[in-house]
């Protein structure tokens, strides 16, 4: 004999042993109502599995670009948070930026590079264009003369990533971000 789940009498269960429900109308209607209650969140989850696989197909180079720009630059106000701003020395609070010392439009190759950014307050970044006579002696004074001079040497170089290393750099980018969170 088993238990119904639902009304909690005993019976006998007619196909299977597995039976959970008697054969009462109310405690069918129940069990029906159940499965497909499991059917309708199996069908969401697979539909979410559906739709994040198809995102992840007509994502372009451009998207994973932008992705992998954001958490570059997390990872920067994290890391540069309490080194103030790059350009003119005031505490980092609030909003402030991940200012590039070599911009982005004109060398996209430095784009990543975590010695061409730093954290850089608002009004210098936006408002003074980056603030860059300061920036660069201070910039030289965080990294030192040799990795500047390499970043110069650097500067004209053409860097083209695939898909899978813009991932690759996202998911280390995440990686450190979440290092910085922990400690």
């Amino acid at each position: 004999m088993s238990k119904c789940k639902n009304c909690g009498s005993r019976f006998e269960p007619r196909f299977s042993t597995l039976e959970k429900f008697c054969w009462n109308a109310d405690c069918k209607t129940i069990e029906a109502l159940n499965k497909l209650e499991a059917l309708k969140k199996l069908e969401a989850r697979n539909w979410k599995d559906r739709k994040t696989e198809l995102k992840k197909a007509n994502k372009s180079a451009s998207d994973y670009r932008n992705d992998l720009q954001k958490v570059f630059n997390t990872w920067i106000r994290l890391r540069d948070q309490d080194a103030g701003c790059i350009s003119c020395g005031k505490p980092l609070k609030g909003k402030f930026d991940a200012g590039h010392f070599w911009s982005v439009g004109s060398y996209p190759n430095l784009r990543y590079d975590p010695d061409n950014c730093f954290g850089q307050c608002v009004p210098c970044n936006q408002h003074k264009h980056g603030n860059l006579i300061e920036y660069r002696s201070r910039m030289i004074d965080r990294i030192g003369s040799d990795r500047f001079a390499e970043l110069e040497r650097k500067r004209n170089l053409i860097l083209k990533l695939t898909i899978s290393e813009m991932e690759d750099l996202t998911a280390h980018y995440k990686a450190l971000i979440k290092i910085l969170k922990a400690g």
